[in-house]
């Protein structure tokens, strides 16, 4: 008995050893080009968070607390169309407390309170927000020398997956996007939006170099990815770096068979696929607000509901589990 108290002990240790609290600012990124960026930030803190929760997202946190000291790895997490910063906190906050900055930017345009950019322009907007993003953490942020520039990686869901493909140097084919569309009108991704076909067909035109790419990204944690038809082995000969990719079995926004599918089989590196039995395409999100079931059912009843088999909480902890072990394994510390 004496022996298990000991190694509980230990085993107790060990785990505060390697978890922190979490910190929280909301921070604005000038974007020479638009709206200035709304981003949330989290981030390791050794101050103490409220007992009870004091953020939009059912969170405790401590908010504008300063930095934990050390080099800390920066993911940068991409939400999906209509979606914002905190469509992805429980994630983020795991991160920060695996000794993580995970800094989610609200997608102008293309967000929950304004969808209105075409896709020709959020295409090419995302993956540059992406990266004025990285620029603003690593050169003017408060804790900006508390990031290892180094260790950069990214995490993307929906449109997000796009994002998170192209700034990792996909390049995505208009010419199929197109094809695929005109064959399968009904997939939501080909619906979405103002598709004007000639303005999305100037796209092919563009160099490469005129994508937004950020080479300083190392890894990439791809989920539900959106437009995954567009990107054939030439769209992803330059996708080299570490992946990893989610679908779900249940997924009607975004078909295993003509997105997931479709990457796993043209990325030059073998991704790690996890392809999750009964999971929609919303399960990725964190748990709803259970208030938003009385005062917006629509919305509810689109991203909340799950398959009768599918525990979302549960879901939740082991997908933030694989999703650090990932970023943990491929960002090492130096």
């Amino acid at each position: 008995m004496k022996a298990l108290i000991v190694l509980t002990s230990i085993l107790l240790i060990l785990i505060t050893q390697h978890t922190h609290a979490a910190g929280f600012q909301r921070i604005f990124v000038t974007d020479p080009d638009d709206k200035t960026i709304e981003v949330g930030v989290w981030y390791p803190s050794d101050s103490a968070p409220p007992n009870e929760a004091n953020t939009p997202f059912r969170q405790a946190l401590a908010l504008d607390s300063p930095i934990k000291p050390g080099s800390h790895p920066l993911i940068l997490l991409s939400h999906g169309y209509g979606g914002w910063m905190g469509g992805h906190a429980n994630t983020a906050k795991a991160l920060a407390e695996a000794g993580y900055v995970a800094a989610a930017p609200t997608h102008t345009g293309n967000n929950y309170e304004d969808e209105s950019y075409p896709p020709q322009r959020w295409m090419l907007d995302r993956p540059r927000h992406i990266k004025l993003t990285i620029d603003h953490l690593l050169n003017n942020w408060i804790g900006k020398t508390n990031i290892d520039p180094v260790r950069i990686g990214i995490f993307g869901f929906s449109a997000g997956g796009y994002t998170a493909l192209v700034s990792s140097g996909g390049v995505p084919n208009i010419d199929k996007l197109l094809t695929h569309c005109e064959k399968s009108p009904s997939e939501i991704a080909c619906k979405l939006g103002n598709h004007n076909e000639a303005a999305i067909s100037d796209l092919s035109q563009r160099p490469e170099t005129g994508w937004s790419h950020d080479p300083r990204i190392s890894a990439a944690v791809v989920i539900a990815p959106g437009f995954g038809f567009a990107f054939d082995q030439s769209a992803l000969k330059k996708v080299t770096l570490p992946i990893q990719l989610w679908s779900g079995t249940n997924d009607l926004n975004v078909p295993t068979k003509t997105n997931a599918d479709q990457i796993f089989k043209s990325l030059p590196k073998a991704a790690e696929y996890h392809l999750v039995e009964d999971a929609g395409h919303f399960a990725f999100l964190s748990p709803c607000n259970p208030l938003l079931e009385k005062h917006n059912p629509r919305v509810w009843n689109m991203v909340c509901v799950d398959a009768p088999t599918f525990n979302r909480e549960e879901f939740q902890e082991k997908f933030n589990e694989k999703v650090i072990k990932f970023f943990n394994k491929n960002l090492p510390a130096r």
